[in-house]
């Protein structure tokens, strides 16, 4: 039994396996396209509200360094990905990298973890798009009725349709082709970096050099634990410790690491791109270089800008602008916001039905799923499933508990990705890698150690939630994708032929 619970897809029949008629996606995806897709998931509330909550609560203007630091634990994850994806340009991302080279419950694993991950990730982001529409629209004056609006907080039983009509759009989008998808991503991440820059560019006039003083504060001179009134931090991210200092520094960039989930959902397109080889690697780490300057420049300069004790949490960037005497800014950046989110639910939706597909195809979930259609070459039937779900789950469930699952699985498969390039460089010397990870296994090692360092960082809860997701993930592998496996019923016994 044990040699099937490790048995391993070889890289020359997952590529085989693109090439079937009735399960192969069109590759119509360039750098470009990658790069706009990373930088549209990436770029979502996480920059226009963690600078003020990590400035006051840990590092003052010193955020600016918060966000290298984590945009470098990014960065080791990302060179890992990087080269599997380039290696391995198969849909699926960690799911099929763990099955060349951890082995098939490895696999299995990790494809139930990141079927979590973007699922809960989509359905949170859904709702922080619902709210900024409330927003406006209650600025507009055009209230929405309490039983169709958002329930966080809410004592109401109702359904958020804002939230989930935005998922069943995107699904339908998704649906007709990943050219559609990649045009739409492109205006809306337009959208959104103009707003980024406008607010760099229009703010750097509003500087004070006394707001930097001190840049790294020694002590809170605000009531501790204040940001944790944030319903919208604690939607996103579940936590936010507080200390000063140098510590303080590497404590804000375990928060704001989150802002930069979503570079990896780059990697699930790698079957869909025209020179995986070439554009994958430009893709994935194009978008985290970008994402990273443009937030290292956001914080320095609305630290700037407003003294960083009195920075708000939940509208940070916002209310700099209103203190300063500029409210027009504030409308302006809430819109941009809004508009941002669309891309970032689309992007993880998008990430999670390749995976779904990508295990379908290999036998562990029915293969019904991985079909595709007929004219738009596109993972149909898994993408309107799952949006459904999703909509109804946005539309439902109130996800402030949950939300925090999306880090803990996100985490989990950076570590998981690390260890299978050290492996696959041991098992397979011989395959060619249009990019390799620079100083294996240093590298990978120490993206392990800052991925786990993040993890324990994680509430005991969030730990709890992931075990019992995982346990059915356990059982539903053993009744299920164990005996339906492709490799498992000997399908693909020709790969051993393969040199």
């Amino acid at each position: 039994m044990s040699s099937t619970l490790f048995r391993t897809k070889k890289v020359e029949q997952s590529i085989l396996d693109t090439e079937e008629p009735e399960h192969a996606l069109k590759k119509s995806l360039s750098a470009l396209d990658l790069t706009v897709f990373g930088v549209g998931v990436i770029i979502g509330t996480g920059i226009f509200v963690l600078t003020g909550t990590v400035a006051k609560d840990n590092a003052g203007p010193a955020t600016a360094l918060a966000f290298v630091a984590a945009g470098v634990a990014c960065a080791l994850a990302a060179l890992c990905y990087a080269e599997f994806a380039s290696t391995v340009p198969v849909a699926g991302s960690a799911y099929t990298f763990s099955y060349a080279s951890l082995g098939e419950l490895a696999a299995w694993i990790i494809g139930w973890d990141l079927v979590l991950e973007f699922a809960l990730g989509t359905a949170v982001v859904a709702v922080g798009w619902s709210g900024y529409i409330q927003s406006l629209m209650d600025n507009a004056g055009w209230a929405m009725p309490a039983a169709l609006g958002s329930r966080e907080g809410s004592d109401i039983f109702g359904f958020d349709i804002l939230a989930a009509a935005l998922v069943l759009v995107l699904t339908g989008i998704l649906v007709v082709g990943m050219k559609l998808s990649a045009r739409i991503t492109s205006i809306v991440v337009a959208i959104k970096v103009t707003v980024v820059l406008v607010v760099i560019i229009a703010g750097a006039f509003l500087i004070k050099g006394d707001n930097y003083d001190p840049f790294i504060p020694k002590e809170k001179p605000v009531e501790a634990g204040a940001s944790l009134d944030s319903p919208l931090i604690q939607l996103m991210f579940g936590w936010a410790p507080s200390n000063f200092g140098v510590m303080g520094i590497f404590t804000a960039a375990s928060v704001v690491f989150f802002a930069f989930i979503g570079f990896d959902v780059v990697a699930t397109a790698a079957e869909e791109t025209k020179n995986p080889q070439r554009d994958m690697p430009r893709g994935i780490l194009g978008s985290l270089v970008i994402c990273t300057t443009l937030y290292v420049l956001v914080s320095i300069v609305v630290t700037g800008m407003q003294h960083y004790s009195e920075l708000s949490v939940d509208a940070p960037l916002a209310d700099a602008f209103k203190a300063t005497g500029h409210p027009w800014f504030a409308g302006f950046i809430s819109f941009g916001a809004a508009v941002g989110l669309t891309t970032v639910c689309m992007i993880l939706l998008l990430g999670q039905t390749r995976v779904f597909f990508a295990m379908s195809r290999d036998g562990l979930l029915p293969r019904f799923f991985s079909r595709v259609h007929p004219r738009f070459k596109t993972p149909h039937r898994p993408t309107i499933l799952l949006g459904v779900i999703i909509a109804v789950l946005a539309g439902f469930t109130p996800l402030t508990e949950l939300a925090a699952l999306v880090n803990i699985g996100t985490l989990f498969a950076f570590v998981v990705v690390a260890i299978g390039v050290i492996i696959l460089r041991k098992t397979r010397p011989d395959l060619p890698r249009a990019f390799r990870t620079p100083w294996v296994p240093l590298i990978p090692i120490l993206s392990v150690c800052a991925s786990l360092w993040l993890m324990i960082n994680l509430p005991a809860e969030t730990w709890v939630r992931f075990g019992i997701w995982m346990a059915a993930g356990f059982i539903v592998y053993f009744l299920y994708g164990r005996t339906h496996s492709r490799l498992g019923r000997g399908e693909e016994a020709k790969a051993e032929n393969t040199p």
